[in-house]
């Protein structure tokens, strides 16, 4: 039998939950897989999974050996990288994840020219937002915004990013500009379509020193942020974005940030990684090449500020 390979749809299968799932991933008949894992337990003479129609649960053997197994996979993915270059020469694939909207306006770019650099190595850029697991995945990097959990990762800081609340200059010269957080509860919002019933924003309060959660009504809900930056610049409403959305859209007037006195704690952002042993030249090229480039743009977002009016109104377009 292949150890190895038994090895691999042991993990698949406690990380899905159950052997079917595991058969989906790894795109192998069930019987197969499970039989793998049957012959595996056979060849040690022990019984690592409980296996029940609801859930698989690991016995005290199977925990044991689901570490060392996953330990043993990671020396045989590092030395087959080593035999193959990897760690010698910046070559092979680089995996990249960002967020949707990040990804196509400032990741694209860097990318773009890293390859340029780099003629040995190619990138797969997966843009989506959600947080992917890196390990399981096979992800090399993640571009991430906000706070990051405790984990074995590395985290490489790049900047920090605002969320601003911002509408169309004509918007509000109809309504008026808000002047407290309060103030949007009565006003027609665009928001991102979140899993929350009743969508909310939250704010600074007018002490500035906590954060209070500001019922919105929502004229129109979207499911993507570059669809609510469209949506405000047309004057439907308000919206609240991280402010890369809406930076293009501010710098042309077309958008006017406010209550920016009001806005919450920056979020950071960062090139993560995962925490092995030796790094592939691939990677650490990368991010030698990336980091001081996703700085100076995060800085430039930063750095920008509306202009102030003859009326004292803020006028976007200055940075």
């Amino acid at each position: 039998m292949d150890r190895l390979e038994a090895m691999s749809f042991l993990i698949l299968a406690v990380e899905h939950g159950s052997l079917s799932a595991a058969a989906r991933s790894s795109r192998v008949p069930l019987a197969t897989l499970s039989r793998k894992i049957s012959d595996l337990e056979a060849l040690i003479g022990s019984r690592l999974l409980v296996r029940s129609t609801r859930k698989l649960t690991l016995t005290d053997a199977g925990i044991a050996y689901l570490e060392a197994a996953r330990r043993i996979l990671d020396q045989v993915e590092e030395a087959e990288r080593q035999a193959s270059g990897e760690f010698t020469a910046p070559k092979g694939e680089l995996v990249i994840t960002a967020p949707l909207m990040f990804g196509r306006l400032h990741v694209l770019p860097i990318v773009a020219d890293f390859l340029a650099t780099f003629p040995a190595i190619t990138v797969k850029l997966v843009l989506i937002d959600r947080n992917v697991d890196l390990v399981g995945d096979h992800v090399d990097v993640a571009i991430r915004i906000g706070r990051l959990p405790d984990s074995s990762m590395f985290a490489t800081p790049i900047g920090v990013m605002r969320m601003v609340t911002a509408a169309s200059p004509r918007f509000l010269k109809s309504h008026g500009t808000p002047k407290r957080p309060e103030d949007l509860s009565a006003i027609p919002c665009v928001t991102v379509d979140t899993p929350q019933p009743f969508p909310a924003w939250r704010l600074k309060s007018g002490t500035r020193t906590a954060t209070v959660d500001v019922p919105i009504l929502a004229r129109l809900v979207v499911s993507t942020a570059s669809a609510a930056s469209e949506a405000a610049v047309r004057g439907v409403g308000v919206t609240q974005l991280l402010h890369y959305q809406v930076f293009d859209a501010v710098e042309a007037s077309d958008l006017q940030l406010i209550l920016e006195e009001f806005e919450p704690d920056a979020a950071p952002v960062h090139l993560l990684h995962a925490s092995r042993g030796h790094m592939p030249l691939k990677l650490r090229r990368f991010l030698d090449f990336a980091t001081p480039l996703f700085r100076e743009r995060l800085a430039h977002i930063a750095a920008a500020r509306p202009a102030v009016g003859p009326d004292g109104s803020g006028l976007a377009g200055a940075s």
